[in-house]
């Protein structure tokens, strides 16, 4: 296991204090907080090989091409991709879903067929595919889930048709923090010739994540929620699925030749990335992936577990507090009582307890739920059994004003 308050040295804005208290950051679902490391290689690269990639025969620019490419390989080796050509830089996940909505469904997608997503989905994975089946006259098929938050793999088996296109699943829920069997999922799908999209916002920052061992066709991840900068992210894609897709966007870098009476589009990856790309942020997000590599994915993931466990056990002792799930993967929701979740987590802050309040951008949840939102406290690396007893003793204190 690595030193904690070494790491915990890494990431400055830790030390700050927030209405007299020290920080304690547990909005980390979210996005992370981000070591000096990957701060430092942004300045770095702005004051030192700022330029234009891939199209300059001048130094600087075949520097930064040299750190933006190495930064793909980087994700590549991350999540243990077969090749570069697979990787895509984005935005972030819901950018990376929006493309796959935009070619996949220009390609594939056609009127009475039917993408299938489960209850457990962030709006990004959902309302994309609502515009499309608006566009295309499509249909969309949602995967129920039981009380204790698991997704019915029975259901989900009936679900799949011949008029089936697409999966889209979330590896593990921003809310409930459910590890969802992706693997079966994927595997059902194929054996009825369906690709399958992961959404691994929440998974990437937290656990080893393989795509070639899951056999997943498609999987997005963000920058920002695993220690790198906000503005960028990744989409995976097989490159048998890539090389038949359209580009998303037109414009420089995405082009082979161009006419006023015809185009000719680049090879892979470089088709689905029009613009100048953000490349300091890919070299930053390069930089978190290296930073947890050393650490150890194992080593992060078990820390991880082990603080969530301890999380569920404290806050199951406070009277009044419900707990929405008990997976041990990061993220747990609750509400205490009758005490609304707004009115929890804006006092919760004045502790200095950083936590979210809401629906988290998954109504469909919620309502599956029969809530309108929760108290969400989600772990990191750096987070401490000291923190999460500060936010139990936060949450009595605060238990006890409203009586």
């Amino acid at each position: 296991m690595y030193d904690i308050n070494q790491v915990r040295a890494d990431f400055p804005i830790l030390a700050r204090q927030i209405y007299g208290h020290p920080l304690i950051y547990l909005d980390n679902a979210a996005t992370t907080q981000k070591p000096r490391q990957v701060v430092e290689a942004m300045v770095d690269e702005y004051y030192n090989v700022n330029a234009n990639v891939h199209r300059g025969v001048h130094y600087l620019s075949q520097q930064a091409t040299d750190l933006h490419e190495a930064s793909r390989e980087t994700v590549r080796q991350f999540i243990h991709a077969k090749s570069t050509n697979e990787i895509l830089f984005t935005r972030g996940t819901t950018e990376s879903i929006n493309l796959l909505a935009f070619s996949f469904g220009e390609a594939f997608i056609h009127a009475g067929d039917e993408i299938i997503v489960s209850t457990l989905e962030h709006h990004s994975n959902i309302v994309p595919w609502q515009m499309l089946c608006q566009r295309k006259g499509s249909v969309l098929k949602v995967i129920p889930m039981s009380d204790d938050g698991h997704l019915d793999l029975e259901a989900y088996e009936q679900l799949l048709s011949e008029k089936t296109r697409l999966v889209c699943c979330t590896h593990v829920s921003n809310v409930l923090g459910t590890l969802n069997p992706v693997q079966d999922i994927i595997r059902i799908a194929h054996e009825h010739d369906v690709p399958v999209l992961i959404d691994g916002a929440q998974s990437v920052p937290h656990m080893p994540v393989d795509v070639t061992a899951l056999d997943c066709d498609f999987f997005a991840f963000s920058g920002h929620k695993v220690y790198g900068p906000t503005g960028v992210g990744v989409l995976y894609g097989k490159e048998n699925w890539l090389d038949r897709m359209p580009p998303y966007q037109g414009g420089g870098e995405m082009i082979k030749n161009v006419t006023f009476e015809h185009t000719t589009y680049n090879t892979l990856p470089y088709k689905f990335e029009a613009g100048t790309p953000d490349y300091v942020a890919t070299h930053a997000l390069a930089t978190a992936l290296d930073y947890l590599s050393a650490l150890g994915m194992e080593n992060v993931h078990t820390h991880e577990q082990e603080l969530t466990r301890y999380a569920l056990q404290r806050l199951s002792k406070i009277e009044g507090l419900h707990i929405y799930g008990h997976s041990p993967n990061s993220v747990i929701s609750f509400q205490v009582g009758n005490i609304h979740h707004l009115d929890l987590g804006t006092l919760l802050d004045r502790l200095g307890i950083a936590v979210r309040t809401g629906h988290h951008c998954a109504e469909p949840l919620m309502r599956r739920l029969g809530i309108e939102g929760t108290v969400r406290a989600s772990f990191a690396l750096y987070n401490t059994q000291k923190e999460v007893d500060a936010l139990v003793e936060g949450i009595q204190r605060v238990a006890k004003m409203f009586g």
